[in-house]
């Protein structure tokens, strides 16, 4: 069972779990902190750099994904799906009550998560992280981050945890003041810091996979081949939201790929493609009167056999469309 007082080293862990001879990449960020622009951040599934043995990672654009080794390595298959880098399990029913928390989530998410990275070098992107969400490493090998229903702060290799309850008391266990600063245009209100936060457990793994299976799908749409500058992938804590920007911009065929949680005009997550051109309205695929785009509702992504392969499905389908 994963304790979320312990400190962890994603890469670390899985380059024991697998062994001498590989390089592994995994989906979660880890130290050391990154002090040089314009990321501030590690890229933890990119293939590339320099390796001693074949690539493996969570994705389909190295020499081999977890899923390759885990055909020969069965032991790898608990460690893998719990981290959502292979033998990809599907996603939890959706719990009651879940717009409160959601909101709630995303309140603490860049009011505090965020700003206490923000206010150490002026980036407020999050990343998934097994069981949740939180920041890359930052300042002196500082990570805040949020498993269920504790919030956590790693820091040097020592890492501590605390139920959570209002923003302030969230703000002085990080110390970070809660504020706006690393707030989007789609963040929610500060609103009052005392207030009891509707943060629970079964909401807050509920998040932990969808982020999981989110950062999963849009990595392996990153490093598919002929993809167009895509970006990094970087959660959000505006729209609470997983998401890339891929395709060429120029020729109005690039757009924004994300897996949001829910928000004003959807009470369930869905999958989205947001186009920044063009798109034709007759086509079924682009379903969307909220946004210049399509999404894929939460309710058809769980009525698919494989939860992951419907996902990185849409995505793709999505691309093709605006690349034909």
């Amino acid at each position: 069972m994963h304790s979320p007082a312990a400190a962890h080293h994603p890469a670390a862990e899985a380059a024991a779990a697998v062994g001498d001879g590989y390089a592994v990449r995994v989906l979660e960020p880890s130290p050391p902190a990154v002090a040089e622009g314009p990321f501030w951040a590690d890229d933890p599934a990119h293939p590339g750099g320099r390796s001693a043995g074949p690539v493996v990672a969570p994705h389909s654009g190295a020499d081999l994904t977890w899923d390759n080794l885990i055909a020969a390595r069965a032991d790898l298959v608990d460690f893998a799906s719990d981290r959502w880098l292979g033998a990809r399990r599907q996603l939890p029913v959706l719990p009651p009550n879940y717009p409160s928390a959601l909101f709630d989530f995303h309140r603490l998410a860049y009011s505090v998560v965020a700003e206490a990275r923000y206010q150490c070098n002026g980036k407020f992107g999050l990343r998934y992280v097994r069981g949740g969400f939180g920041t890359p490493f930052f300042g002196d090998d500082v990570q805040v981050r949020v498993t269920g229903d504790r919030l956590v702060v790693q820091q040097a290799g020592q890492a501590r945890a605390a139920p959570i309850t209002t923003l302030r008391e969230a703000g002085e266990f990080v110390g970070a003041a809660p504020g706006t600063t690393a707030a989007e245009h789609d963040s929610p209100e500060l609103g009052d810091i005392d207030r009891p936060l509707d943060v629970r457990a079964d909401v807050g793994d509920f998040l932990g996979a969808w982020f999981g299976l989110a950062t999963a799908a849009l990595e392996e749409l990153r490093f598919s081949p002929g993809v167009v500058d895509p970006e990094r992938v970087q959660l959000w804590p505006g729209h609470f939201d997983p998401a890339i920007a891929a395709g060429d911009a120029e020729s109005g065929r690039r757009a924004t790929y994300g897996f949001s949680p829910g928000d004003h005009s959807h009470d369930e997550p869905y999958i989205y493609v947001a186009a920044w051109g063009d798109i034709d309205r007759s086509d079924p695929f682009w379903n969307e009167e909220d946004f210049n785009g399509a999404s894929l509702p939460f309710r058809d992504l769980v009525s698919a056999d494989d939860h992951f392969a419907a996902a990185v499905a849409f995505l793709e389908a999505g691309y093709a469309r605006l690349n034909r």
